[in-house]
């Protein structure tokens, strides 16, 4: 039976503890680590309750990487799924090299002191994985993710070049609190708060955060949100993976009270990852912001609504435009129901489990540090449908493509 250690004990170390339990012909002895194992045998106790398995938990500095080594070998975690704070995937990265397993997280290394995420830290342990004969997954979540796998599927079944690439991440979700960020508030904000970047005829051209933005339909009734352009990682990865794409852009739905209270905290400084000087002590602003809004892992109790994210998709088939909409809804209630969380959550850890089976199975293992559309999409696309994640396609005009016209 395969052992695997999951990193990170958050609103998403819950949901891929409570999945992993869910699939015990795959994942065998599983053990939740966290920096305070006080969150990882709550979600024990959760997971024993609604699936009847026992797992392990321990503490750990994942900051360490002899620690984090240590542990992985005390373990004798055949995998590690790493959902803990990106500035983290190094130092787990290196642990993984030196324990000799393989790796997989769910977003991009970002350093603390730097709004600034991209691949180039990570790619660039390549050869240290291939000279080890171990594999790194990066970014299973589902943006980046499950929207990496939607774009290969899309090119292996319906294109024979993908020329525009358009990633719309809707959460047509309800709270209910004054403000509140629906995964963790230090990343959350550091990612909106960002200079966006889209590609562009071989290039990526910047523009001030959120300053594009359109009204968005989602289908089967999940309503009509206002979404802005902003940068997201996996754009860095599909347009080298996939270099016939011509332009390339992430979008995302924001309500007018969420983008009122970020300008106001913008604005008085509360968004600054800088440290300040308090009482004698340095403190970094958005730290102590994180510290004082809701934890992102309780609101599961009071969310009602749905998610609606999918990959518009132009490109030529046979010599023909062709264009597609390829998406996932999914019902935040009926993610609260299943494991106790909100479908942010719910829509990253489920592909963090699903990325791990591929891995385990041996689909998607080969040594090196790998993206998820350099694999096969087929099997993820299958069990995204078996573990709750359906999706679904229609075929759009390119006129409809261009203006986002999916119903």
């Amino acid at each position: 039976m395969n052992k695997v250690l999951i990193i990170g004990a958050g609103g998403v170390g819950s949901v891929v503890a409570h999945k992993c339990a869910m699939v015990p012909e795959v994942f065998g002895e599983i053990t939740l680590a966290s920096r305070t194992v006080s969150k990882c045998d709550a979600i024990a106790e959760e997971v024993k309750r609604r699936t009847g398995r026992d797992i392990a938990t321990a503490a750990i500095d994942a900051d360490d990487p002899v620690q984090t080594a240590a542990l992985i070998r005390k373990t004798g975690a055949k995998l590690v799924i790493n959902v803990a704070l990106p500035y983290q995937d190094l130092t787990i990265m290196d642990a993984c090299l030196d324990a000799g397993v393989d790796y997989l997280d769910t977003a991009n290394y970002e350093p603390k002191d730097v709004a600034k995420f991209e691949y180039s830290w990570q790619w660039a342990y390549h050869e240290k994985f291939v000279a080890a004969g171990l594999s790194a997954l990066l970014g299973s979540g589902f943006d980046p993710g499950v929207t990496n796998v939607f774009t290969a599927w899309a090119l292996k079944h319906h294109f024979d070049e993908i020329h525009t690439l358009d990633i719309i991440d809707v959460n047509g979700g309800n709270h209910g609190k004054a403000f509140a960020t629906n995964f963790n508030p230090e990343i959350n904000i550091r990612e909106v708060t960002a200079p966006c970047r889209h590609f562009e005829d071989g290039d990526f051209v910047e523009t001030p955060a959120m300053s594009l933005h359109q009204a968005f339909t989602c289908p089967d009734g999940v309503g009509t949100y206002e979404i802005y352009r902003m940068y997201h990682e996996e754009l860095e990865s599909l347009v080298k993976h996939i270099p016939t794409i011509k332009r390339a852009q992430f979008w995302m739905s924001f309500s007018p009270n969420y983008l009122k209270h970020l300008e106001v905290l913008q604005n008085v400084g509360m968004t600054r990852i800088d440290p300040v000087a308090y009482n004698g002590v340095e403190i970094i602003p958005l730290q102590f912001l994180k510290a004082v809004l809701p934890n992102p892992g309780d609101l599961g109790q009071t969310t009602k609504g749905r998610t609606c994210i999918g990959n518009v998709i132009t490109g030529v088939k046979n010599g023909q435009p062709k264009a597609i909409y390829i998406y996932n809804i999914c019902d935040h209630e009926a993610c609260f129901a299943e494991v106790g969380s909100q479908a942010i959550s719910y829509t990253t850890g489920v592909p963090a489990m699903i990325g791990a089976k591929q891995v385990l199975e041996g689909k998607w293992q080969h040594p090196g540090v790998w993206n998820m559309e350099q694999y096969d999409p087929d099997p993820f696309m299958a069990d995204l449908n078996v573990h709750g994640l359906p999706w679904q396609w229609v075929e759009l005009s390119p006129e409809a493509a261009r203006s986002f016209k999916v119903v």
